[in-house]
């Protein structure tokens, strides 16, 4: 009885429990936008497209800057701060829903529309501010909180790194199901209640955990820094060179240094505060660039260049292709019980063959898999047509004489949105919103898509098991002072390649053309796993020639080549 108190109080549940219930709020509003916005511009992925686009720009601009602030600040400062940011967005987003749903028919006939496109982007702009304080978020605790409370131990690092992503998979089925119901049952604006309040509640009890796993864990208050020459200078600070990196630490995060000659660090900082951030964003792509795990955070990032997950735009497609949204639902939970698959998978191929080639062996099984995403495209009841032009949709929008926001006008559609539209998704309809059920097409063969989907959904295994291969290997060779930046980087990025395929839908937002879209995700994936082919071949490389030394040295399967620390 006593080791399980024990457990429960431990600062790895508390860490558990913290991050269950902060990504529990998290998958509930990002299925609840998913819906909204694809109801909203009927079967055209467009909309869903510039919303992705936009969140992916901002980390990938931003990505740098953000790591950089959490290398600069203290642990507990930075976790508190973006996740006060992040709730209280996600919270304000809610509520400016809610008065989309109250007043959905007013907007609608005001200004022509345009006041209520003014709601939507006000809407996508404070989402995007909480995906940016998620990011933060994401990179204090998973890139450097766990790796401080694991401590030394390897294998007890890489068992965090699986739970996390089993509450990450299972929050994936529980979550969407719960705010599903509530909108079939009760009413979209109910939902957006639901989840607004379950965001407060939630940050409230997540800060205490924090706090709490803060003070189980002493060494989280000892943070080493980058002491820039530059910042030095600036600060007129000689002495701090002499001191011990701990002192030097608890200086330039906590100390008040605005009494050494303020008038010259005035003038001085008006011209450092214009190009810092630019001098960051250099600064962490080129330590990116000379880490010795490089060219395996790319072969990760190219996975993100993919219509091949279950995000808002295959989730739209699917719909497209009369998939109810029962059936949806059904396939999510199929892909988060597989993706559980591949971190159990994960644990147990590291403990028998090592971190890099758990790597390997994970990017065959899913270039394997993906293979009946090919066959797909070819089979009946594909919509690939390449006679029909990709750009045909876009540019109909671009050229129509009447405003965007007519697009949904009352007189047609205004029962369209949010009111029919999303429990239209949810309740199991196939019939798409804005057609009339008497004149529905027949139905199209389900093989292609059937097809589709099995493929995505077994290629999760080793997906997932990759991405934690990636994530160790970034977390044990990555220098303590550099974790944020780096990580930022590797989240720019991520999100670059994923700007990439939002463009790519943005340009091509046809049913015909996904079928194109779909062979072009298959070849970046192996695009990526090639280059992680290539880091393990000089790691697995000079792991053979040391053992060939007298080097009494063990050199383990998880340190990449040139092990060396770049500050």
């Amino acid at each position: 009885l006593g080791s399980v108190v024990a457990y429960f109080t431990s600062a790895k549940f508390l860490l558990y429990l913290g991050h269950a219930l902060s990504t529990w709020g998290d998958r509930m509003w990002h299925f609840a936008v998913s819906v909204f916005l694809v109801e909203l511009y009927g079967n055209s992925l467009l909309l869903t497209a510039v919303y992705g686009l936009v969140v992916a720009g901002s980390v990938l601009l931003l990505g740098a800057i953000i790591g950089d602030w959490v290398d600069k600040n203290s642990r507990l400062k930075v976790a508190q701060t973006s996740l006060v940011v992040q709730n209280a967005s996600v919270i304000l987003c809610g509520i400016i829903l809610m008065m989309i749903f109250l007043f959905k028919t007013q907007l609608l006939t005001l200004y022509h529309g345009w006041l209520l496109t003014m709601c939507y982007i006000l809407v996508i702009t404070i989402a995007n501010i909480a995906n940016l304080a998620s990011t933060a978020t994401a990179i204090t605790i998973q890139r450097d909180w766990i790796v401080v409370v694991a401590g030394e131990d390897r294998s007890k690092l890489a068992d965090m790194n699986a739970t996390i992503r089993r509450i990450d998979q299972l929050t994936n089925i529980l979550a969407p199901m719960a705010v599903g119901q509530i909108m079939t049952f009760g009413s979209p604006m109910i939902g957006c209640g639901f989840i607004s309040g379950w965001n407060l509640m939630s940050m409230c009890v997540e800060y205490l955990l924090l706090w709490k796993v803060y003070q189980k864990t002493p060494t989280l208050a000892l943070k080493s820094a980058r002491v820039e020459e530059s910042e030095l200078k600036q600060l007129n600070v000689k002495k701090e060179c002499d001191m011990k990196p701990a002192e030097g630490v608890q200086l330039i995060v906590e100390k008040d240094v605005t009494g050494f000659e303020p008038q010259q660090e005035k003038e001085i900082s008006c011209a450092a505060r214009i190009a810092e951030p630019f001098i960051t964003f250099r600064d962490g792509w080129v330590a990116y660039y000379n880490q010795p795990v490089f060219l395996a955070g790319m072969g990760l990032a190219f996975l993100y260049m993919t219509v091949l997950g279950f995000d808002c735009i295959t989730t739209g497609y699917a719909y497209t292709q009369g998939l109810s949204g029962s059936v949806l639902s059904l396939l999510m939970g199929a892909s988060a019980v597989t993706g559980i698959m591949g971190t159990v998978a994960f644990t147990w191929l590291r403990h028998k063959c090592g971190l890099v080639r758990t790597g390997l062996i994970s990017g065959v099984a899913q270039l394997a898999c993906l293979v009946l995403c090919v066959i797909s495209v070819f089979m009946p009841g594909s919509p690939l047509d390449l006679t029909v032009s990709p750009f045909a949709d876009l540019s109909a929008r671009l050229f129509e004489s009447e405003p965007l926001p007519t697009i949904v006008s009352p007189e047609d559609k205004s029962e369209m949105v949010f009111a029919t539209g999303m429990p239209n998704l949810l309740n199991g309809s196939t019939t798409p919103a804005n057609s009339d059920p008497e004149m529905s097409p027949e139905p199209v063969p389900l093989i292609s898509v059937s097809l589709l989907f099995a493929g995505v959904i077994a290629a999760r295994v080793g997906l997932w098991s990759f991405d934690l291969t990636v994530t160790q290997l970034l977390q044990e060779n990555v220098v303590e002072s550099e974790r944020g930046i780096i990580n930022g980087v590797q989240n720019s990025m991520n999100y670059l390649l994923d700007l990439l395929h939002f463009i790519m839908v943005i340009l091509a937002p046809n049913p015909e053309a996904f079928g194109l879209l779909v062979l072009i995700s298959v070849s970046f994936v192996a695009m990526g796993h090639i280059m992680y082919f290539r880091f393990a071949q000089k790691n697995l490389g000079k792991q053979l020639f040391v053992c060939c030394t007298p080097d009494p040295k063990a050199v383990s399967d998880s340190s990449p080549p040139g092990n060396t620390s770049t500050v």
